[in-house]
């Protein structure tokens, strides 16, 4: 398949820097205010971050996994919301030049208003009984064939971005026996689409992960639908080293409020700032190399997974639980070290801290790593593990 697009504009990765300024200056208020980030995403789109991953084939750049961790890691330094809602859109076009299964126009269509607007786009899978697909099980969504094409009903929820999002890949059934399962796109603007506003959440208030209703809503199906039930899950490791990076980014803003605070806080019982004291000396460099240990792993096996190493794209789940785990424990230290003003609202680090926190939920989830890893390790004696 093929798509001559003309007009997709490289990321402007050299203004990465201004755009995780102006994400920060206004993450503070979205998060209070639990606001969709439009102004956050508007700064992106303008960056030509969210079409980085269009592949060349289409007339896109092509960004490799290595660029777009370094996308999203930045991003997530300025407002993790933000960097969260973009992800979901870099993911789908990336799993679009691996594995196309859009139909060709409604593709080409994607693309040619990506030239002029933010045109963001999430995979819906959580379901209220169903949970994460990634633990198994067919969907209560249900997708219909009439005369007129397919239709969409059911329910989704945490759908990052929902009220932002001009495409929904739904994962739904289809009603027929047996029932064949696989993605659907459904379009913002189609009849039967409700966004309910449930999304009241410690972390990421801004993503806003609503509910979405689907009530015979026309639909399109993408080559997913088949036989047997797939989860809709990206490429595993642009999506565990992907998300890393966010939260890296998040732990790395929670790491330069600590060193500014230490910097200047200056006790009048000790007549020097915090900083020059062995203790917290120490403690920063714990997180320092954590947190460099952390980058280093997870830029490795980027650049590596994105030229094809194999061997990387196994360690990719592992790589994720070593550095959510790493971005978590730095921002916990952190707000140990500076008690009650870690915990105030009017210093961002309580924030940090939230946004961290939401790296545990994010498929793959840290029992499903090491469990995996475990069989692997014990197939060598016990094959039939």
């Amino acid at each position: 398949m093929s798509i001559d697009i003309i007009g997709i504009a490289p990321p402007r990765l050299d203004k990465l820097p201004e755009v995780t300024r102006v994400l920060a200056a206004a993450a503070e208020h979205n998060d209070r205010h639990a606001d969709f980030p439009s102004g956050g995403i508007a700064v992106v789109h303008e960056a030509g971050l969210l079409t980085a991953t269009v592949a060349a084939r289409y007339g896109g750049p092509g960004a490799g996994l290595a660029a777009t961790t370094a996308i999203l890691k930045a991003l997530g330094r300025g407002d993790p919301s933000v960097a969260l809602i973009t992800a979901m859109t870099l993911l789908a076009h990336a799993m679009q030049g691996i594995e196309p299964s859009w139909p060709a126009d409604v593709y080409a269509q994607a693309l040619a208003e990506s030239r002029h607007q933010p045109v963001l786009i999430n995979a819906l899978r959580v379901e209220p009984e169903l949970g994460t697909p990634a633990r198994g099980g067919l969907p209560a969504t249900v997708a219909r064939r009439t005369t007129a094409g397919w239709q969409v009903s059911g329910h989704k929820i945490f759908s990052t971005g929902a009220e932002g999002l001009r495409w929904m890949v739904v994962w739904a059934r289809t009603d027929e026996d047996p029932p064949r399962a696989g993605g659907f796109l459904v379009r913002n603007d189609a009849p039967g689409v409700t966004i309910e506003r449930t999304w009241d959440h410690l972390g990421l208030r801004a993503s806003r992960s609503d509910d979405v209703i689907f009530d015979a809503a026309p639909a399109t199906a993408t080559t997913t639908l088949g036989g047997v039930p797939e989860s809709g899950e990206l490429p595993g490791a642009w999506n565990a080293l992907g998300l890393s990076a966010l939260y890296l980014g998040v732990a790395a803003a929670a790491r330069d409020w600590l060193v500014r605070f230490l910097s200047e806080r200056t006790p009048a019982s000790l007549g020097a700032p915090l900083a020059t004291l062995p203790r917290f000396q120490a403690a920063v460099g714990e997180i320092e190399a954590a947190l460099g240990t952390a980058g280093d792993l997870v830029d490795a096996l980027a650049e590596r997974a994105g030229n094809g190493d194999g061997a990387a794209m196994q360690r990719a789940p592992a790589a994720k639980l070593v550095a959510t785990r790493a971005a978590i424990s730095a921002v916990e230290q952190a707000v140990a070290l500076v008690g009650n003003n870690g915990l105030t609202r009017n210093n961002p680090l309580q924030r940090h801290y939230r946004d961290v926190l939401c790296s545990r939920v994010h498929t793959p989830q840290d029992d499903s790593i090491v469990a995996a890893a475990g069989r692997a390790a014990l197939r060598q004696f016990l094959p039939g593990l």
